[in-house]
């Protein structure tokens, strides 16, 4: 899955695991990344953080 959002809670990447989605890449920048990664960790949900968004507005 991708978004050009942050995930600003856990129960996101939860959620994405239920309807089967296998990794996520997102732009990063909330203050709970942290324990948004350790869902996906816990999860065994590879997730990439790029630091960049690609829309800008």
């Amino acid at each position: 899955m991708a978004s050009d959002a942050f995930f600003p809670f856990p129960d996101s990447v939860e959620e994405a695991a239920k309807f089967g989605i296998a990794a996520i890449i997102h732009p990063g920048g909330s203050v709970r990344d942290e324990e948004v990664t350790r869902k996906a960790n816990e999860l065994k949900m590879p997730m990439v953080v790029t630091g960049v968004r690609g829309f800008k507005h």
